[in-house]
């Protein structure tokens, strides 16, 4: 019997164009973080007050997707605990991801899992879990808790006010929240003691410019490509398309990586300008999808109610005789939308808060809206998809299966 070859040996054997594909990739966090330094500078200032022995205030941080939020707080984190560990001070951390542990209880029990991990807390009430975390902290410890993705978290107003009010419990230990958010108008929407117990310090991280994702990226392509397989025009192409779109550094980084990977496809030896144009598509869509997956459940809900109705409607015939296609009226939206907020057992916000939704989901450019103007009865606002209704639509449901 012939021995055949294994499936893997072509794939491995192939050439490549990178050097290390995943310091091109966007969970890479490089050990330096060019035109962030004031905001590492501010953040260090803030949290050295642990190291003293004393409570950090807590501090709210929030921009765009890609601006350095994340991987300049945990920069900051990694050296104060490491700082921390050789001094053999009492300075602990905890990094929580609040997309995948969306309510009070499950990031009690992600946080106090670290610092107990002996123990299993699951099927313990809340309160249990968070004397737990208190009896920690009264150890003498100053506790630093990172909150990424905060407005992911259902119940975020018990959440917040507990922690922070939990200090006044404490005679000895600290514990301080690093709030993060993409959402620039998440703020608005925090009961008031919340809004005062968390934002004592606010920081918004700004977009980057085409000439510093221009460095970022040079920076990146030294380390994660071939020496001369990346054209510069290449690098200024990704950085200034990134620039024009959001100032999204991740953009920037995602276009090189598929612009290399289309390169490898090919067998060429190089990324030039052709290739970059050519990953724009995959990119966009790809960043669509991921900026829907991080929405709060009810602006998805609002954004599940449009793409199912945009799938489901037919062509809007106007007086004047022309057709719109995937044009709905503001106010069938809302009815979908208060039906879907029953089935899905969620609660139905006002009339005042969907419009609020509706602008924010338009500042993303997930939809556009218009006034209905010639042609159509009346006044009303109308509104329609900016991307594929069906794709939105399924990718939605699984976000809201989980």
């Amino acid at each position: 019997m012939l021995q055949t070859q294994n499936i893997f040996e072509k794939e491995f054997a192939k050439e490549t164009i990178f050097l290390d594909r995943n310091m091109i990739t966007p969970h890479y966090t490089p050990k330096v973080l060019p035109f962030r330094e004031t905001y590492i500078e501010d953040i260090s200032n803030l949290v050295s007050k642990t190291l003293k022995g004393q409570k950090a205030d807590n501090l709210f941080i929030y921009g765009k997707t890609g601006t350095g939020k994340t991987s300049v707080t945990k920069h900051v984190m990694e050296q104060l605990l490491e700082f921390a560990s050789q001094k053999n001070l009492p300075v602990e951390g905890n990094y929580v991801n609040c997309r995948n542990h969306n309510s009070k209880y499950r990031i009690l029990v992600k946080i106090v899992k670290e610092f107990y991990p002996e123990e299993n807390f699951l099927g313990f009430s809340a309160a249990f879990v968070y004397e737990k975390l208190l009896d920690y902290a009264r150890k003498e410890k100053h506790l630093v808790l990172v909150l990424d993705e905060i407005d992911k978290v259902k119940d975020l107003d018990e959440l917040v006010y507990g922690l922070t009010r939990c200090n006044d419990e404490l005679d000895k230990g600290s514990i301080s929240i690093i709030g993060i958010s993409n959402n620039l108008m998440f703020k608005d929407r925090l009961d008031p003691r919340t809004k005062s117990s968390l934002c004592q310090h606010e920081m918004i991280f700004p977009p980057y410019n085409a000439q510093e994702l221009s460095e970022i990226l040079e920076q990146r392509t030294e380390i994660a490509f071939k020496p001369d397989s990346v054209e510069g025009s290449a690098i200024h192409l990704a950085a200034a398309i990134a620039a024009q779109e959001s100032g999204d550094a991740r953009t920037a980084v995602m276009l090189l990586l598929h612009a290399g990977e289309i390169s490898d496809k090919k067998g060429l030896r190089k990324v030039t300008d052709l290739e970059v144009k050519k990953a724009k598509k995959k990119v966009e869509e790809e960043l669509i999808f991921n900026m829907i997956s991080t929405l709060p459940e009810q602006q998805q809900l609002v954004l599940y109610a449009i793409s199912s109705l945009s799938v489901e409607k037919k062509p809007m015939h106007k007086i004047t005789g022309a057709i719109e296609v995937g044009v709905l009226f503001s106010g069938e939206i809302y009815d979908e939308y208060c039906r879907l907020s029953k089935k899905f057992k969620e609660t139905t916000v006002s009339a005042r808060w969907y419009r609020q939704y509706i602008s924010e989901l338009e500042m993303y450019g997930l939809i556009v809206s218009t006034n209905s103007g010639k042609g159509i009865k009346g006044q009303t606002r109308l509104i329609k998809l900016g991307f594929d209704a069906e794709k939105i639509k399924g990718l939605i449901e699984k976000e809201l299966a989980t």
